[in-house]
C-alpha cells in the first residue's frame, strides 16, 4: 500500500485545493493531509478559519483518508510519524523539493517528493483563497 501525505493551509476550500488532493490520491492507496497550523503561515496572510475548522473540512473530503493539523514547532514531526511514501506538494506551493527530501534523509524518511499537476481555471473561476478573499471584499464591502 502506498501513503501519501499533501500538505497545506487549506482556507476556504477551492476547486484548487480539490484538484490538488485528487492529484495526491491518485499518487497512492491512502491519503494523509497535514493541514498547517494557522501561527505557522508566515509565507502568505495568516488564515480566516481555524486549524480545527480547516482540518474538518479537508476531512470531509471523499478522496483524504485522514487529516491532521500540523506541528507546533516542528513541520516534518508528522511526516515522520505517519512514514510516507510520497509527498504530493501542490503544483504552486513554495517548497523545494531537493531541500524537503534532503531533511526527511536526514531524519531516516525514506520517501518520494512529487508535485501535484496544475488545474485549468474556467473563465469565472477563483483558485486562489487570497483571490476569493479580495473578489468578497470588492463586492460585499
Amino acid at each position: 500500500m502506498t501513503h501519501v501525505i499533501a500538505q497545506g493551509t487549506f482556507d476556504i476550500l477551492h476547486p484548487g485545493h480539490a484538484h490538488y488532493l485528487r492529484d495526491a490520491a491518485a499518487m497512492g492507496d491512502r491519503l494523509s493531509v497535514i493541514v498547517a497550523r494557522g501561527e505557522n503561515v508566515t509565507h502568505k496572510d495568516p488564515p480566516i478559519l481555524s486549524n480545527r475548522q480547516r482540518r474538518d473540512m479537508v476531512a470531509a473530503l471523499e478522496m483524504v483518508d485522514h487529516a491532521r493539523v500540523g506541528h507546533r514547532e516542528d513541520i516534518f514531526v508528522p511526516i515522520e510519524e505517519l512514514d510516507p511514501d510520497v509527498i504530493a506538494l501542490g503544483y504552486d506551493q513554495h517548497h523545494d523539493e531537493e531541500a524537503i527530501e534532503a531533511e526527511l534523509a536526514s531524519r531516516g524518511v525514506d520517501c518520494n517528493v512529487r508535485r501535484a499537476s496544475p488545474r485549468d481555471a474556467h473563465e469565472d473561476e477563483l483558485l486562489s483563497t487570497g483571490d476569493i478573499i479580495d473578489r468578497i471584499c470588492d463586492d460585499r464591502c
